[in-house]
């Protein structure tokens, strides 16, 4: 059975996926990052294994199991100023600074000092997640990421911040969110600028910072 939206083809598994989230390993997430002329925030993400494991270990896509994690950053207008993906292994972490990875070449001239982040997780392809971001499918969304982030917030007295760590929310994904969330990356990428294309993940955790 296959449903076309939006010219999207969806397979029944991957429809169910899009309108029912699961809340522990949804392939669709979403935070926010704010008060970053303040201090950094951080995503710290990992796989579950829901789409399989072996014995062999490894960092690359090409470990069986792997989830692509796709990751789009918009400021508070809604323009998307960065766009990267993550091969991410069964029971790995892997992490992103905010500003370090997400906002430190954005495709806007203007800095946003708060963001939304969105991952979208998706099955590899050809043993690499390479600019997977713009060109992920509802038919490819895969279970098993699980991710949390950091914000900076005001403290009680003037002047003072603290720091709060918290999961990802899943989210419902509709057909038009995935097309706009891909075709704005998809225009970072092809703009050969190099703007708007956000670091890949480093190996292990980061921990709460602030300046």
């Amino acid at each position: 059975m296959k449903l076309r939206i939006f010219a999207l083809t969806l397979t029944a598994s991957a429809f169910a996926f899009a309108q029912n989230p699961i809340t522990a390993d949804s392939p669709y997430q979403i935070r926010y990052a704010s008060n970053l002329t303040a201090g950094d925030s951080v995503i710290n993400i990992s796989n579950t294994g829901a789409t399989g494991a072996a014995l062999t270990t490894g960092t690359s896509a090409s470990v069986t199991g792997s989830i692509c994690v796709n990751v789009y950053t918009f400021a508070p207008d809604e323009q998307e100023v960065s766009c990267c993906s993550c091969p991410v292994t069964p029971n790995g972490l892997v992490s992103l600074s905010v500003k370090n990875d997400l906002i430190n070449n954005t495709l806007t001239p203007a800095v946003p000092t708060s963001v939304v982040i969105k991952l979208l997780a998706t099955r590899v392809a050809g043993g690499s997640c390479s600019g997977s971001a713009a060109v992920a499918s509802a038919a490819a969304l895969a279970p098993g990421m699980v991710a949390w982030g950091t914000t900076v917030h005001a403290g009680a007295v003037a002047g003072t911040f603290g720091v709060t760590e918290t999961a990802f929310t899943p989210a419902t994904l509709s057909a038009g969110e995935l097309t706009k969330l891909t075709t704005f990356c998809s225009f970072n990428i092809a703009n050969g600028s190099g703007f708007g294309v956000c670091n890949s993940c480093r190996a292990g955790g980061l921990g709460a910072s602030k300046n």
